[in-house]
């Protein structure tokens, strides 16, 4: 399996580490999605504004009909997170 290094909470500095603690606030922890992208915090920041626009930008459909969308890829893609 290939491994990705990740920056740990307690490594993490500067823009990063506002990161993690925003997401320590939301949810109460780091998920792993945005773990792997921690190498690079600008691109990091781009996902995570790029999902804030699909998830609860305008669109024809409803925040319910886009996480089962989100899910059933998840599914499909074999994601277990």
């Amino acid at each position: 399996m290939a491994h990705i290094r990740q920056i740990a909470d307690a490594e993490a500095t500067g823009p990063l580490a506002r990161i993690y603690k925003s997401a320590i606030d939301r949810v109460g922890k780091v998920f792993g999605i945005l773990r792997v992208q921690s190498l690079n915090p600008p691109v990091l920041l781009a996902s995570m504004q790029m999902y804030q626009a699909c998830m609860f930008g305008p669109s024809p459909l409803s925040r319910a009909q886009r996480e089962m969308l989100a899910t059933v890829t998840s599914h499909a893609n074999a994601c277990h997170y």
